[in-house]
């Protein structure tokens, strides 16, 4: 606005002084003389400042026809001037709105249209960075993927496209099932740009698909350093790849690495259980049982878990039921209103015989969360205690149909699994396993194998029992 006033007053300023100019020529009179071939022409002021302008107006014009002239010469010697830039501008002119009729094709799913035009802005255009690209989209588009393939692999030979021509090959290799050349291409798009988020996100689901556990980290670290992904996610992800790479070092038997990315990976999650599980068992094979413990304690007392209860009963392996019920009250008063607590508690109480304890122990817990497990305690309670057959029975009936309580449940798909895994094997989700109860049990079995610590005491005849179960009695059972 201030630009625009300041011209306003600059020609409003030039007009005035060309005025009072003119009038000062007009009142002052005078002549201006000009000699020229022995003749001397008169003219008035005003006249000849006309001339003069008339004159460089005339000049002007001459050197722009000389120019046009030799331009015109120029064309028909073959030399680019402003007549071929002029065609030239035209026809790129119609090669883009041939391009942009396709891009509009293709986003509207019109992929005979948009081959058509891809073609004709190929020919009007002669830039292939931008062509090939729409040719190729538009070949995907009608199922030709073999055409697509050539035009992706003619992106590869320009820097500007090469980028989006591994990715067009990958795309079209995880199409086809090829995911060990997709993995290839993955890791080649990402080193042309390490900081596109969709590229890392597939390259890492290649990378645990394979189960590259290490490969797989690295690629979290870099998504974490592009802002991708936040730090407490990338922290837990870190801790499950450097657990399922531990394993697979022990599988293999490389004890020293395994242990490194064992510890690793509990120190990055306090909280995973498998990660304390297995790190608390390469502690009590070194012999430092202060350190598994503390392990085990902090896993605890985020989630109680029956597998913690059975890794903190390896630590210890040779003691005696009631000695295992006194190291294990440390466990316990961490959450003692719990119902893993309660149930833990009174297995050992079971191995130890003392039946009215845990009775005592284990409460309303049948009532209030009946679970596969609690009901089949109870009935090792009654049996413990001398109670009659039927009520042994009594208890066992109601197991096999009840809940089997928390399990590993992917919280993606909802599978249940028998055992933590990083992946989904149902849904490939990574780090989705949670332990939780299912709405509705898929497999309400007694399961005598939940009683970790009872030492076997009364799984067999428990089991030679659940098999007797009359006929009436399973369908009251089931009613």
């Amino acid at each position: 606005m201030f630009w625009s006033l300041i011209r306003i007053f600059l020609f409003v300023g030039i007009i005035t002084a060309a005025a009072f100019g003119t009038t000062y020529l007009i009142e002052n009179g005078g002549d201006v003389r000009l000699s020229f071939g022995g003749n001397e022409y008169v003219f008035q002021p005003l006249i000849a400042i006309i001339g003069i302008l008339l004159f460089l107006v005339a000049l002007w014009v001459t050197f722009k026809a000389l120019g046009l002239l030799l331009a015109v010469f120029r064309f028909f010697n073959g030399d680019e001037t402003a007549i071929s830039r002029y065609f030239s501008r035209n026809r790129e002119q119609r090669g883009f709105e041939a391009l942009a009729d396709g891009m509009v094709a293709i986003a509207s799913g019109e992929g005979r249209t948009a081959v058509a035009k891809a073609a004709k802005a190929e020919k009007l255009l002669e830039r292939p960075e931008l062509t090939n690209l729409m040719n190729a989209q538009a070949a995907v588009m009608n199922g030709d993927n073999a055409r697509a393939l050539v035009y992706y692999k003619h992106l590869l030979e320009n820097d500007r496209t090469r980028f989006v021509g591994v990715q067009g090959i990958m795309k079209q290799k995880l199409a086809d099932g090829d995911t060990d050349t997709a993995l290839k291409l993955a890791e080649k798009a990402f080193a042309l740009h390490p900081q596109h988020k969709a590229t890392m996100d597939t390259l890492f689901s290649l990378q645990t698909d394979k189960e590259q556990w290490a490969n797989a980290k690295k690629t979290i670290e870099a998504k974490l350093h592009a802002h991708a992904l936040p730090r407490d996610v990338a922290r837990r992800r870190e801790a499950v790849l450097a657990l399922a790479n531990g394993r697979q070092l022990l599988d293999a038997g490389n004890v020293t690495d395994g242990k490194e990315a064992a510890l690793q990976a509990n120190r990055l999650s306090p909280d995973l259980i498998p990660a304390a599980i297995l790190a608390a068992e390469m502690q009590t094979n070194d012999n430092s049982k202060r350190a598994a413990t503390k392990i085990i304690k902090k896993a605890w007392e985020a989630t109680p878990h029956p597998d913690l209860a059975a890794s903190f009963a390896e630590i210890e392996p040779d003691e005696t039921p009631a000695k295992r019920v006194k190291r294990f009250n440390a466990l316990v008063k961490l959450h003692p209103e719990h119902s893993e607590s309660k149930m833990l508690q009174a297995e050992l109480m079971l191995a130890a015989e003392d039946f009215p304890g845990a009775r005592r122990t284990i409460g309303t817990l049948a009532d209030t969360e009946p679970t596969a497990r609690s009901l089949t305690i109870m009935a090792a309670i009654a049996r413990g205690e001398g109670a009659e057959e039927t009520v042994v029975r009594g208890w066992l009936a109601k197991a096999l149909s009840a809940s089997r309580g928390p399990q590993w449940i992917c919280s993606s798909c909802n599978k249940i699994h028998s055992q933590w895994a990083p992946k989904c094997d149902n849904c490939s989700g990574f780090d989705t396993m949670g332990w939780q109860t299912p709405p509705e049990s898929d497999d309400a079995i007694s399961n005598t194998a939940m009683l970790p610590l009872m030492g076997g005491l009364l799984a067999e005849e428990q089991v030679i029992e659940k098999t007797e179960i009359s006929e009436e009695e399973e369908k009251t059972v089931e009613s």
